[in-house]
C-alpha cells in the first residue's frame, strides 16, 4: 500500500484537522494563527504525504523552499515561548512577536528526513533534485556550528539567542537528519560535488554521535540539564545514536520515570502530564529497538486522546483527570500517524527510523 489512506478511513478526521490550520501559504503552525517552527512543520507534513494529500504536501515543502534564508536556516519560533491563557486553556497568539524567533540548527537539518520519507514513500528523484539545494543549504548552516568536540550549538547566535550550548535530544534528531542526507546524496547523481558531501557530513555524523555518546558534558553547560525531559531518554534510541543492548538498557533504566501505564509518556518526570506526541515518538523508539509489541501496546493507549473531530489533544493530567491544555496541535496528530505506519508497516515509508 503506497499510504494510510487506502488502508483505513480511520485518520480522515485526523488529516482534516491538520489541513484546516495549514496557511495559504503552505505553513502549518501550532495552532491557527499561531506559531511556526519548521520541524514541527515538517512533522505535520510528513503524516500528510503518508495520507494522499500531495497538494498540501507540496505546498508545506514549497513553504520551506520559499522562506529559507541565506545561510541555510530557517527563523522558526519556539513553542516554549507561547503564552497559555490558563483560564481557557488554549494557547494564546498575543505577544508573539519576532523576539522569540531563532535559527534552530535542528530545525534546519530536519528538512532532510522530511525528504527522504518522501522519496521512501513515493520514489520520486525528481523531487529529491528540487530539493537537493535546500538540504545542502540546511545541513551546512547546521554544521557550521559543530564545535570540536562534536557538538552542535542549538541556534545561531542573534539578539535573542545568545547563550552557546548544545541540547541532547536537538543533536540527536541532526544526527538523524544527516543519516538521511547521506542517503539522499548517494542519490544525487545530478550533482558533481555530491561525493565531497558524503565524506564531509559523514566525518560530521561520526563526531556528533561520538559527543552524544562519550562527552555528556558538551551539553546543558548553561542552563538546567534537560534530563528530566523524556525526550532526552528516548531519543538517542528513535534516532540511532543508541543501538542494540545499549539502546535497550538506555529505555529501560528510565522506563518506570516516565512512563504511565494505560496513559502514555511524560513530557517531564516531575509533572503529572503525559504527552501525546512524546508517547508516539516513544512509540517509534521501540519499533526501532525491535519492541514492537510494546509499541504495538503503547499505540493502543492513544485512542483515548482522540478527539471527535480526528484531531489528538496534546496531552493529559493524570492527576486531574483532564486533556490539557484544550489544544490538538498538527504535529501532535502527524506524530501518531508517523508511529501507526512504523508500527503497522503500512507503507515504505514505515521504516524512516527503524533502519
Amino acid at each position: 500500500m503506497n499510504n494510510i489512506k487506502s488502508f483505513s478511513p480511520y485518520f480522515d478526521g485526523t488529516v482534516e484537522k491538520i489541513i484546516s490550520i495549514q496557511r495559504e501559504d503552505g505553513g502549518i503552525p501550532w495552532f491557527k494563527n499561531g506559531v511556526l517552527d519548521p520541524w514541527n512543520h515538517l512533522e505535520a507534513v510528513m503524516a500528510l504525504n503518508l495520507c494522499g494529500k500531495k497538494e498540501n504536501v507540496k505546498r508545506g515543502f514549497d513553504y520551506l523552499f520559499n522562506t529559507q534564508l541565506n545561510d541555510g536556516a530557517w527563523w522558526g519560533q519556539l513553542g516554549s515561548a507561547v503564552p497559555l491563557d490558563e483560564g481557557l486553556m488554549h494557547f494564546s497568539s498575543e505577544d508573539m512577536d519576532s523576539g522569540n524567533r531563532t535559527k534552530d540548527t535542528n530545525f534546519a537539518a530536519y528538512i532532510a528526513t522530511a525528504v527522504w520519507h518522501d522519496y521512501l514513500l513515493n520514489n520520486n528523484l525528481d523531487f529529491v533534485k528540487t530539493a537537493w539545494p535546500h538540504v545542502k543549504k540546511a545541513i551546512e548552516f547546521s554544521l557550521s556550528l559543530q564545535t570540536e568536540d562534536g557538538d552542535i550549538r542549538w541556534a545561531a547566535e542573534t539578539d535573542t539567542t545568545r547563550v552557546d550550548d548544545a541540547l541532547v535530544t536537538g543533536c540527536c534528531s541532526i544526527f538523524k537528519s544527516l543519516n538521511s542526507s547521506l542517503k539522499l546524496a548517494e542519490l544525487a547523481i545530478f550533482d558533481t560535488d555530491a561525493n565531497r558531501y558524503i565524506h564531509k557530513w559523514t566525518a560530521a555524523r561520526d563526531k556528533l554521535r561520538d559527543a552524544l555518546i562519550n562527552k555528556p558534558y558538551r551539553f546543558d553547560r548553561n542552563w538546567q540539564p534537560k534530563d528530566n525531559f523524556s525526550m532526552d531518554w528516548y531519543y538517542p534510541v528513535l534516532t540511532g545514536v543508541l543501538e542494540g543492548e545499549a539502546a535497550h538498557k538506555r529505555l529501560d533504566e528510565k522506563w518506570d520515570v516516565f512512563v504511565v501505564d494505560n496513559f502514555g509518556c511524560k513530557c517531564v518526570s516531575d509533572e503529572p502530564w503525559v504527552t501525546v506526541a512524546e508517547t508516539a515518538e516513544l512509540v517509534m523508539a521501540l519499533v526501532k529497538a525491535g519492541r514492537k509489541n510494546q509499541a504495538k501496546e503503547i499505540l493502543s493507549w492513544l485512542d483515548r486522546y482522540r478527539d471527535e473531530d480526528g484531531g489528538y489533544w496534546m496531552g493529559y493530567q493524570t492527576e486531574h483527570k483532564m486533556n490539557w491544555p484544550l489544544e490538538k496541535p498538527p504535529w501532535t496528530s502527524g506524530a501518531v500517524i508517523l508511529a501507526t505506519d512504523a508500527v503497522f508497516d503500512i507503507t515504505p515509508a514505515s521504516k524512516l527510523f527503524s533502519q
